[in-house]
Order: structure tokens, then sequence, then C-alpha cells
């Protein structure tokens, strides 16, 4: 998606692009910044910020901080096969097809009219190896194979919140029979305040998972501000230092928290069930502003 030229032969800042998807309003909108990139934006929550020309570019805090998940899950450039539950702008996968080569990956994402805004606007190398299956992600992973993925990868929102049936321990036993021995689990939640659904959520994946750790703003930590928490499991000891540090020099710096204080943070907090699961917070008005 060029944009024009203004007189004078400097390209013109392209306009965003609009269309009605199945979670509402979306636009793809212009990095003023980065001549190639487009924020996904749905009913005014970004979802997705995607650099056509540069794929390993992650703009948003949380990409980041799941790239690094990605990087360091296995050895620089060995291919993986991943699952991605929800795609937005499927940002991951580019990142993963570009930073591990041969990489075979499967994108599910319920939205269809999403994807059709993507794939036209936003399209991606037809020689990477990313196929995006429409369905809800819960049904879409029962019908993987066990042991099919090296990691699987939890982004999904809907109207800005995590549907109920992705947060419980069910859900989460489903996901440990879709990875291989060894395998990792790495999730996107949201939350502020009280942050009682973030609790909640790292007890449950503790209980399914030997080891844990959580990457995250420390406002939203301390509770002064909603917004995003990557969590990262597997049944393997977890290269928490590393991970530390990349978090610590990110261009928003961010913290890790793992073993005794991250048991601490979860005290009290009740394993989520299918009968108990409730969706994540709504955002505040002002969490995008």
């Amino acid at each position: 998606m060029a944009g024009k030229k203004e007189r004078g032969g400097r390209a013109r800042t392209p306009d965003a692009v609009t269309a009605q998807v199945g979670g509402g309003a979306a636009a793809l909108v212009p990095d003023r910044e980065r001549p190639h990139a487009w924020a996904l934006v749905v009913e005014g929550a970004p979802q997705s910020h995607v650099d056509l020309a540069v794929p390993d570019h992650l703009g948003f805090s949380y990409q980041r901080r799941l790239g690094h998940v990605i990087d360091l899950v296995a050895p620089p450039g060995m291919p993986l096969r991943v699952l991605h539950l929800g795609g937005g702008g499927l940002t991951l996968a580019r990142y993963t097809a570009y930073t591990r080569p041969r990489s075979t990956q499967q994108v599910i994402e319920l939205d269809s009219a999403l994807v059709d805004l993507v794939r036209t606007h936003l399209p991606w190398d037809r020689g990477w190896r990313i196929k995006v299956r429409g369905g809800d992600a819960r049904a879409g992973l029962a019908k993987l194979p066990d042991g099919w993925a090296d990691l699987v990868i939890a982004d999904v929102f809907g109207g800005a919140r995590t549907p109920a049936h992705l947060t419980s321990a069910e859900f989460l036993a489903d996901v440990r029979r879709v990875l291989r021995p060894g395998g990792d689990y790495a999730a996107n939640l949201t939350d502020g305040g009280a942050l009682t659904f973030l609790r909640g959520q790292i007890a449950t994946v503790r209980s399914a998972f030997a080891e844990v750790c959580l990457a995250a703003d420390p406002a939203v930590l301390r509770g002064k501000r909603f917004g995003n928490a990557v969590l990262w499991a597997a049944d393997h000891d977890l290269p928490v230092a590393d991970l530390t540090r990349r978090v610590a020099t990110d261009p928003h710096p961010g913290r890790v928290e793992h073993g005794p204080p991250l048991a601490g943070f979860t005290a009290g907090a009740a394993v989520v069930t299918d009968a108990t699961a409730l969706p994540s917070p709504p955002p505040p008005p002002d969490a995008f502003g």
C-alpha cells in the first residue's frame, strides 16, 4: 500500500482503510514514522502493528514480549511448529516466519471479515508456511492432533476482552494435549485495578504447567494502569534471566515475575474452570486514549 507522491516527489502518508468486521468498526491506520507500517484498530482498541517492509519489527510492547518468547523458546533460526489462537494482523506469525524460516504455523481466527481485510491490505509472503483457519479458537484447538505444536500463543480478544472459555483449566488441558512434550505456551492478557482476572489466570496456568513467568509494565502489576501482561509457561526451566534482560531494555521497559514472587502475587487466587470462567474485564474508556 504505497503512498501517493506529493509535489516534489515526497511520498504522502496513505489514508486509513476502514471496514466493518465481526468485532465492529476496524481501521488500518498508517504509521507516520514508518512508511510501510500499519496499526490495526478495532472499535478503538489497538490490536496489531505490522511493518510490511520489516517483518521482525514489533511496535507494541506486548508483541515485543511475545517476540522475546519466540526468540528464546529454541535456538536462533530453528524452525518451529506454532499455533496462534487469534490472528489480528498476523504480526507474530510474520515475525516467526521471518526469524525462523521453514517454520510451520497455523492461525485460528474467528473474524473472517478481519482476515479478509488483512489479507487484502496487509498481504504476507506466500512462501511463508502460514495457514489461516476460520473459527472459534477453542473449537479449532480441539481439531488439532496430539503433540502437533512446539509453541501455542493465545492472543484472542472479542470486544477488547479475552473470551471466558479461553481462560479455564479445561482449555489449558487441551493446549497441553496439542503441545509436544516439552512444548511452550504463551498468552497475552489484559487487566487493571485489583488484577483479579490476571491473578486467576496465573493460578490456572500454574496448576497446568511446572514453570510460569509473567512479563508486564510495572504500573500494570501495581494496579495503577490497565494494560497487557504476557504469561509464559512450560514443564521445563524457563530462561528467566534472558527474558528479564530483554524486557528491561525494551523501549517501554517491563518487569518479569517468577518463582516465589509470582506465587506471592497470586496467593489466594482460585483456579478457573469452565463453570467459573469469566471474560477479562473491559478496558476503561481512557485506556487507549
